[in-house]
C-alpha cells in the first residue's frame, strides 16, 4: 500500500521536525511505502527541515502556501493537491504538534489490513488537557450531538481511502470543517481507539475560544438540522411558557435565534469555488527527500 501522511504547519517547526524522526521510526518494519505532505500555512518563521537521516519515507514534499488560510482549509488544500497530483491508497491527516500519537499509525495500518478500502477515523478516550479544556470539550460533544444529531469524537488524526478523499475534494463542508465534512460524506466509516498526546513543543493552540469556534464550524455543516431542531425546540417550548411568560422565561428565545444566525453565517465559509482553485495558493514545492 502507498500511504500518505499530511501534516500542516503554522511556525511549529520544531515539533513538526520531531513529529517526522518519530514517524519514521514507527513505520520502520512496516511492509508499505510511506510518504509526507507538509503544508506550510504561510508561516512567518522559517527554518529548513533536516531529514537526510530519515531512513523509512519513500519522499517528503514541503509545500509553502502564499497566503494563511488556516488549519481546516490547510488539511482541505494538501487533500487536493495529494488527489491530483500523487499516487496514493490511503492519507493519514496528523496535526504537526505531537498530540497525534506516531505510535498509532501502526493501528491504522493494521485496521486496513483486516478491513481494506474502509476509512478509519481516531476517535478520542483519553485527552492530554487540563480538567476545564476537557469539561468544555465534552459540553462541545453534548452541545454539538444535540443541534445536529451526530456525535463526532474525533479530529483530524484519521486514515482516509482514496474514495473518501475524492469525496471529500468535492465536498464544500471540506473548505469549513474537516471532521464535519468526513462525517457528511462518509458513512461507512470505522474508528480506533486514539489518545491525545501531549505537545512535543509550547503550549496547546487549542484555547477556549478556538475550541468555540471549531465547536461551531461543525455545527454549520448540519445547519439544516441545526435549524429543524431549533424550530422544533421553540414550539414545544413556546407552549410549555405559554401560561408564565416572563423576561427570564424569553431568555431561550433570543439565544436560540442568534445561534441559527452565526451558524448559517459561518457557513458561508463553504465555498466550493475558492476550494477548486486552492492549489492557486501554492508558492513552491520543495522536494526534501527524494524518492527511493
Amino acid at each position: 500500500m502507498k500511504i500518505i501522511i499530511l501534516i500542516p504547519i503554522f511556525n511549529d517547526w520544531e515539533s513538526v521536525l520531531e513529529l517526522i524522526k518519530n514517524i519514521d521510526l514507527e513505520i520502520k518494519g512496516l511492509n508499505h511505502k510511506f510518504s509526507a505532505i507538509l503544508i506550510d500555512d504561510a508561516s512567518t518563521k522559517k527554518k529548513e527541515l533536516n531529514t537526510e537521516n530519515l531512513e523509512n519515507f519513500n519522499f517528503i514534499e514541503l509545500i509553502h502556501m502564499k497566503n494563511n488560510r488556516g488549519h481546516a482549509r490547510c488539511i482541505a488544500s494538501g487533500l487536493k493537491y495529494i488527489y491530483e497530483k500523487r499516487d496514493f491508497d490511503y492519507v493519514i491527516p496528523m496535526d504537526g504538534d505531537g498530540e497525534d500519537r506516531p505510535s498509532e499509525i501502526k493501528d491504522f495500518i493494521e485496521y486496513t489490513e483486516y478491513s481494506p478500502n474502509q476509512t478509519i477515523v481516531g476517535e478520542r478516550v483519553k485527552r492530554s488537557e487540563n480538567l476545564f479544556f476537557k469539561f468544555c470539550y465534552t459540553i462541545h460533544k453534548i452541545f454539538t450531538y444535540f443541534f445536529t444529531g451526530k456525535s463526532i469524537k474525533f479530529g483530524n488524526y484519521c486514515c482516509l481511502t482514496k474514495a473518501t478523499v475524492e469525496k471529500m475534494i468535492n465536498e464544500k463542508a471540506t473548505w469549513n470543517s474537516f471532521s464535519g465534512a468526513l462525517t457528511k460524506v462518509e458513512k461507512n466509516k470505522s474508528a480506533i481507539p486514539s489518545i491525545r498526546g501531549i505537545r512535543y513543543f509550547g503550549p496547546s493552540k487549542m484555547s477556549f475560544v478556538n475550541l468555540i469556534k471549531h465547536s461551531f464550524s461543525i455545527i454549520s455543516v448540519f445547519r439544516i438540522n441545526v435549524l429543524i431542531r431549533s424550530i422544533l425546540f421553540l414550539i414545544i417550548y413556546s407552549f410549555l411558557i405559554l401560561n408564565d411568560i416572563s423576561i427570564i422565561t424569553l431568555i431561550p428565545i433570543p439565544i436560540i435565534l442568534l445561534l441559527n444566525v452565526l451558524i448559517f453565517r459561518l457557513a458561508k465559509r463553504e465555498n466550493i469555488e475558492e476550494y477548486k482553485n486552492c492549489l492557486n495558493n501554492i508558492e513552491h514545492v520543495i522536494e526534501l527527500k527524494k524518492n527511493n
